[in-house]
């Protein structure tokens, strides 16, 4: 009776667990000669069109940006945007975004022309980045009466009468709220939650020059989009 050797299975080749299989990728459409696969494709489509991806709300495309961090940061290097990434601002994950790369270029074209925030909005949501770092990134309970007193301390030139003063924060809110950075309250449709993405996207340069624009309308400066409307009111007149 013959006994088979033992086997040792240290000597055995490793498997790769996280090898994947090679990505037979088919075009997507005529003409379609991209190297990256389509996720990868599908979440630059959306760093390019969204102000940011959030692993609390987008959990599929936030995980092929990071899958193909690398790739994506090349791809939007060549157009001089740069690739931010977040980690831990939710319990999932974090969130993601394109900032426009700042250099002095004679022929450089500025690609990320999305629709700009405000005076009002940007200052609003400079004194939320503020109250949610002043409470260690605990949630922050905020309700529209607050807010409006955030800008007690305003006295412009341009926005002399309450109506108009009242309507320029209250539009403030509704804007942050469509970007998620507010969330009404179920409880109160007055009251709203500070989302914790607001200290990734408000970087330390961003909340400067946000500082400066609130200190220029405390010393009765005018916003710029109300002293545009006004501009254009006076060009009518004429």
């Amino acid at each position: 009776m013959t006994t088979e050797p033992d086997i040792d299975f240290s000597s055995l080749p490793q498997v790769d667990q996280a090898a994947r299989p090679p990505h037979q990728r088919r075009p997507r459409f005529d003409g379609d000669v991209s190297e990256l696969p389509d996720r990868a494709c599908w979440a630059l489509q959306q760093l390019l069109t969204r102000r940011y991806l959030s692993s609390e709300t987008e959990p599929d495309v936030y995980s092929w940006v990071l899958e193909y961090r690398n790739q994506l940061s090349v791809r939007l290097s060549e157009l001089d945007l740069i690739l931010r990434v977040v980690e831990g601002v939710f319990d999932n994950g974090g969130v993601a975004f394109i900032e426009q790369a700042r250099y002095d270029s004679a022929r450089g074209v500025k690609l990320l022309r999305r629709e700009p925030l405000g005076t009002y909005d940007s200052i609003l949501a400079l004194h939320l980045a503020q109250m949610m770092r002043a409470s260690g990134d605990q949630a922050v309970l905020i309700s529209r009466d607050e807010m409006h007193g955030l800008f007690s301390g305003v006295l412009n030139d341009i926005d002399r009468d309450t109506v108009t003063f009242t309507a320029r924060i209250d539009a403030a809110i509704a804007r942050l709220a469509s970007l998620e950075i507010l969330r009404k309250s179920r409880d109160d449709e007055d009251s709203y939650t500070i989302s914790p993405v607001i200290t990734a996207v408000m970087t330390a340069s961003v909340i400067t020059e946000l500082q400066q624009q609130f200190e220029l309308l405390l010393r009765g400066g005018a916003p710029q989009e109300a002293q545009d409307e006004e501009d254009r009111t006076d060009d009518a007149d004429d």
